[in-house]
């Protein structure tokens, strides 16, 4: 298939190898830095809800819902698609493998995970996921991570340690032997793995059609599930529950997976994943105009080390 020679090509060449015209690739950036942004933004606030809702609905049951409704839209809006991007075609494969990683398993995981540790060591664990997406995409697409990124990407982390300890040592004693942090580690290394695997699958299809067809495929095994842990544990339904599952099967499920796959198709696995530091930025700013949390400057100065490492490592990647 022709378009496997296409893999490891930078997102802003064109299929001849021509370079396309400087402006454009800066515009085709910032377009993805912004459609990564208003992921992790969607993101930050589906975690403080999973958090929020942990006594109230199973882990499982809440991946389930979400990807029922954001299923539906998704197929909705892919139903006006030429049909190439409604079937699965040769890569198939690719979109099992992100349906496994990216459906089934990581959401319910993230979700298990915020019921066995603070949402300040889950931001935190998932400062890792740029060094992580970065070496699965150098291993399994040949995908090369330039120093640019290596060095946004520590940074990120820095901002990160900076935003959540507030610069004290003695935050990291709580982080040791929690289950609950070894579980939301392996969920971003699932969520590593589903941003390469996407990486490949779009240069093919769009990234609706990705996000639409990986979800349809994983459906299925979360809705069985999730039956399995209604009839094991049960399930009180309320206004406020409803409300919060409507939303985080719309916005973070629908419009952050968008984002998020249109960011990578655009900036590549690595490039995008540096901006899943922004996670706990954007949180820490809900939970001060939400809930009256303070923001000190161990606050300011991490954030600024997370989107100046981003910008950095996306704009001044190398071709």
């Amino acid at each position: 298939m022709a378009a496997e020679k296409t893999w490891a090509e930078p997102p802003c060449e064109s299929r001849t190898g021509e370079s396309v015209d400087p402006r454009a690739r800066r515009l085709a950036r910032l377009s993805g830095i912004a459609m990564v942004n208003l992921a992790t933004l969607t993101w930050a606030s589906n975690m403080t809800l999973g958090r929020y809702l942990r006594h109230d609905i199973g882990p499982i049951t809440l991946a389930a819902i979400r990807f029922l409704i954001a299923s539906s839209l998704l197929t909705a809006l892919v139903s006006r698609r030429p049909q190439p991007e409604r079937r699965v075609g040769t890569d198939g494969w690719l979109l099992v493998g992100m349906a496994l990683s990216g459906v089934v398993v990581f959401t319910p995981l993230l979700y298990l995970g915020l019921q066995h540790t603070t949402t300040v060591n889950a931001t935190l664990i998932n400062g890792t996921g740029p060094l992580i997406t970065g070496v699965l995409a150098a291993l399994l697409i040949g995908e090369p991570m330039t120093g640019q990124q290596v060095g946004g990407a520590v940074a990120g982390l820095a901002g990160i340690v900076s935003l959540i300890s507030g610069g004290q040592l003695r935050f990291w004693r709580f982080v040791e032997g929690s289950v609950g942090d070894l579980i939301v580690l392996g969920a971003v290394g699932l969520w590593g793995l589903y941003s390469v695997l996407g990486r490949r699958v779009m240069h093919h299809r769009s990234a609706l059609s990705a996000s639409t067809l990986s979800s349809l495929i994983g459906l299925p095994l979360l809705l069985l599930a999730g039956a399995w842990e209604v009839s094991a544990s049960g399930l009180s339904m309320s206004p406020r529950l409803i409300l919060s599952l409507v939303y985080i099967g719309v916005v973070p499920g629908v419009v952050g997976q968008l984002c998020w796959n249109g960011g990578v198709k655009t900036l590549g696995a690595g490039g995008a994943m540096v901006f899943y530091n922004t996670l706990p930025l954007y949180g820490a700013v809900m939970g001060y105009l939400a809930l009256g949390e303070p923001i000190g400057l161990h606050h300011l100065f991490g954030g600024a080390l997370i989107v100046g490492g981003g910008l950095f490592a996306a704009l001044h990647r190398e071709a």
